[in-house]
């Protein structure tokens, strides 16, 4: 077992031998841009209401992904990101028992001894807390608590303790000016290294908060409500080329069984309050006014950030690099239905969405942020997993304002990114890697193939092969077939006319989760016989 200067070590020496006697280019830099909750179809881009002009813009200029997916959680979904092993290889899903193995190893940890210094700012949400032990970030904002926006309880520098911020702050604002912070540093002293910088936004996850200003932007832009709303949206996707399935119905008996009781949750919000997907006809004036307010706020986070994302964006071009910067836009998971009052509790006398307020957008309002699919966060159904992801690169990337339909997952950036970067990733011992370089699809459409998909989070699970995905809820939930191909809805269960089919991917599914149970508990040295050759 290498420790972590030994394999750094190894890796150098690797990748020194392989570039002697050869001059590299320039190499790419890495930008990749995170958000935290944002619905499949929020962005205008992806058919939503919202507007994101730089994320536009990035579309317009590169390419969007139709079928990336996410692991359905904050924190699983950010493991996947930087250590190109699903949750359950290296116990980084809530559900997965056990502490991160020692094999495990970050992306900042590959792209170092290929020459590059790695930046982090924004949410963590990991088990490994960078700052207290460190995964090969040359600097970190690392932003630990969830449930504030405009102040934080916690949040580090470097691995130091930051004082409370002062009154002004808003956290995804700050999350840009760090991000702006390290790479002018990076142009001062480092302007030969390429860079990677990893923007971890928190927006636009509960609580619901926001600058003022922005919100007034949206005032009447939802009141037509979350039926009207998706129908519109499946019809311009459809348009686009982004879908080719039925719209799912609402489902208002699945809510999110965590959530703060219903009766305790209107009681202390007031009767505008709503907990379930129900037709927008069936509500009242009071619930309709309440309702649009909290997606006006939700739209406002997502426009915040959108406006920091070109903040960010303007000083890569400062500094020259824009050209030669990959840069990467997605949600760590669909929308969240979750309601919940935590932080600072709620006051219902304040502004909404002020400091004081603690609202979520719902089930009704988080359908139609991940229309057309069924279901939010926490659930492995499409509208769970399925995440915005737009690719730029102007050097790199010749195609403008194309799309990608070649299924990806988070697990998929690292080798992508360490691809690119000219090397390999090194794994000395543990499981090796999920993921697979999606490189290829940035030439041509249908360049990728993978032998599976693996889901498995809050005992929700799924697998999917080729257009055929397997999926069941909860512990004791049937397991359900439907082809993506054409009813990415899911709204046709084939379990009962194609059995064979089903109980073969059930079957595949167990091996796959019991192959990661023994690497965590044993120590085995590999899951290859698994995984297939070149990744999942």
């Amino acid at each position: 077992m290498y420790n972590r200067r030994e394999f750094l070590s190894l890796a150098a020496s690797t990748i020194a031998a392989s570039l002697l006697n050869a001059a590299p280019a320039k190499k790419p830099n890495f930008l990749i841009i995170l958000a935290d909750d944002m619905g499949f179809s929020d962005a205008r881009c992806y058919g939503g209401d919202i507007d994101t002009p730089n994320f536009d813009r990035m579309a317009a200029a590169g390419l969007r992904f139709t079928q990336a997916y996410s692991t359905a959680r904050c924190g699983p979904s950010r493991n996947c990101l930087l250590t190109g092993q699903y949750a359950q290889q290296n116990a980084s899903d809530i559900m997965t028992p056990g502490k991160i193995p020692d094999y495990t190893r970050y992306l900042p940890e590959y792209l170092k001894p290929l020459g590059y210094r790695s930046y982090h700012t924004g949410k963590w949400h990991m088990k490994h807390v960078t700052g207290e032990g460190g995964v090969g970030f040359d600097h970190s904002y690392t932003m630990m608590d969830e449930l504030r926006f405009f102040t934080q309880n916690r949040h580090l520098l470097d691995g130091v303790t930051l004082p409370k911020p002062e009154p002004g702050y808003y956290s995804t604002t700050a999350i840009a000016d760090y991000g702006v912070r390290f790479l002018k540093e990076h142009a001062r002293e480092y302007r030969a290294d390429p860079f990677f910088l990893y923007c971890a936004f928190h927006a636009p996850h509960f609580p619901l908060q926001a600058p003022q200003e922005d919100i007034d932007k949206y005032n009447d832009r939802f009141s037509e409500g979350w039926d009207t709303a998706r129908e519109r949206k499946w019809q311009r996707m459809t348009q686009m080329g982004l879908i080719n399935c039925s719209l799912a119905p609402l489902e208002p008996n699945m809510w999110t069984n965590w959530n703060t009781p219903d009766a305790e949750l209107i009681a202390k919000i007031g009767p505008g309050e709503i907990t379930r997907a129900v037709p927008w006809s069936t509500l009242t004036p009071e619930q309709k006014k309440l309702q649009r307010t909290k997606m006006a706020i939700h739209a406002a986070m997502i426009s915040r950030m959108d406006a920091e994302t070109g903040k960010i964006l303007k000083q890569v071009e400062a500094m020259g690099e824009l050209d030669n910067t990959l840069v990467i836009f997605l949600s760590d998971n669909g929308a969240s239905s979750e309601q919940l009052i935590r932080g600072d509790g709620h006051d219902s006398t304040a502004p909404l969405g002020s400091a004081r307020t603690h609202l979520g957008i719902g089930p009704g309002w988080a359908s139609c942020s991940n229309a057309p699919f069924r279901l939010h966060k926490s659930w492995v159904n499409e509208g769970g997993i399925a995440s915005p992801l737009i690719v730029q690169w102007p050097k790199g990337i010749q195609a403008r304002n194309q799309l990608r339909h070649d299924p990806c997952h988070f697990i998929d950036f690292l080798p992508t990114l360490v691809d690119l970067a000219g090397g390999k990733p090194v794994a000395p011992s543990g499981p090796g890697f999920a993921g697979r370089s999606i490189a290829p699809a940035f030439k041509k459409d249908g360049s990728l193939t993978r032998e599976f998909l693996y889901f498995n989070h809050n005992h929700n699970r799924a697998i999917r092969e080729g257009d055929m995905k397997l999926i069941a809820t909860g512990d004791d939930g049937p397991w359900e077939l439907y082809d993506l191909s054409k009813d990415r809805s899911e709204q046709k269960n084939l379990a009962s006319a194609q059995t064979k089919r089903a109980s073969q991917l059930a079957a595949r599914w167990k091996a796959i989760d019991d192959g990661f149970t023994n690497v965590r508990e044993n120590g085995q040295a590999s899951t290859k016989n698994l995984m297939g050759s070149g990744g999942a």
